[in-house]
């Protein structure tokens, strides 16, 4: 990009102007695709950010050259969002000046990783996270999966022994996971789950949060996650909560939840924390939600865990106007009624103070 270029306006008009082929995901919650349109309105602060996560919009942006695929690169950007979960337009601003003084400066002029040195909107996700991406970056680019897969598919596909799965790569797993409407993968993970390997679940599960499982999988899990709540393992109820959480069945999702919710493991911090991050669409349903903040309010996460928790659902319009209508509900125990008044001071801490 020469100086005399006319300075694009928006990070979409700079992505666009390059002529290369572009996808956008966010990368917060869990992994999923936004549409150019809906990022552009996003980033003009005209569209709330759909998933905040710890108050940031979580995005990564693929870009690639349709005739030389391999040649691609990837920014992983974090925009910080106003009240209204809106993004801060001055951060849009400083970011897209920065991007543009380092192709501007740059040796080749090219919007790769190097137009993001030293940029304090960049991050770098963490190995499972960026597994998963890579995986579903090279579907969406319609590329060969990485050189894991075919080990993994083998396995899966009983043309491997069963002991072998030690040598199963974490990237293979995360392949199988975002390709599951290949290759009959969605049948031989629903064969392979009654009796996996329980490492191997372990790994799985994240993965299979950031796609939406086949009935006979989701079956499967929903099996899995019966037999764990019985037992005390709750690291494996909330890796299974986790692969479950993406279902489209919401109705569905709220029934596990609620099964969940009124178990011991829910006072656990690992399970509440997924249903908090992944799950959250199942607390729409108050009575979902009622469960979910008396065992929050009674849980081993304590009044610091019940405030952080709370904060981060009310950053959501819809879950904040149903969490201020709960809070205010006559049916509630003495400990989330302690909890609320911890957090707000009294004004909640009687059901008559809505008048």
């Amino acid at each position: 990009m020469s100086a005399e270029t006319a300075m694009p306006q928006s990070l979409t008009e700079l992505l666009r102007s390059t002529g290369a082929a572009l996808r956008v995901f966010d990368m917060g919650r869990r992994i999923s695709k936004l549409s150019l349109e809906q990022f552009h309105r996003i980033e003009d602060s005209k569209l709330p950010y759909p998933t905040p996560f710890q108050h940031l919009a979580w995005v990564a942006v693929l870009i690639w050259n349709p005739k030389q695929k391999q040649e691609n690169a990837v920014w992983f950007l974090r925009l910080p969002l106003d009240e209204q979960g809106l993004v801060a337009p001055a951060a849009r601003d400083d970011l897209l000046k920065r991007l543009i003084q380092n192709v501007v400066n740059s040796k080749n002029g090219q919007l790769d990783e190097d137009a993001l040195k030293d940029n304090p909107y960049s991050f770098t996700p963490e190995q499972g996270r960026m597994a998963a991406f890579h995986a579903l970056a090279s579907k969406e680019m319609k590329t060969a999966a990485s050189s894991h897969y075919e080990r993994a598919h083998a396995w899966f596909h009983d043309q491997l022994p069963e002991d072998e799965w030690p040598t199963l790569a974490y990237q293979g797993l995360a392949d199988i996971s975002m390709r599951l409407d290949q290759d009959s993968n969605a049948a031989a993970l629903a064969r392979k789950l009654p009796s996996m390997p329980a490492p191997v679940l372990e790994n799985l599960c994240p993965l299979l949060e950031n796609v939406q499982p086949a009935p006979a999988v989701q079956k499967e899990l929903l099996a899995l996650l019966q037999d764990a709540l019985k037992s005390d393992d709750s690291n494996r109820v909330a890796a299974l909560a986790r692969a479950l959480s993406n279902i489209t069945d919401e109705l569905a999702k709220q029934a596990w939840v609620a099964e969940v919710l009124q178990s011991p493991h829910a006072a656990k911090a690992e399970v509440i924390t997924v249903i908090t991050t992944r799950c959250e669409s199942a607390l729409l349903e108050p009575k979902v939600l009622h469960l979910f903040l008396e065992q929050l309010a009674q849980g081993e996460a304590g009044q610091a865990g019940f405030s952080r928790i709370l904060a981060e659902l009310m950053f959501m319009p819809v879950h904040r106007a149903l969490l201020l209508q709960a809070f205010r509900q006559p049916e509630r125990s003495p400990a989330l009624e302690q909890a609320i008044g911890e957090m707000f001071g009294q004004s909640f801490s009687t059901p008559t103070s809505q008048h």
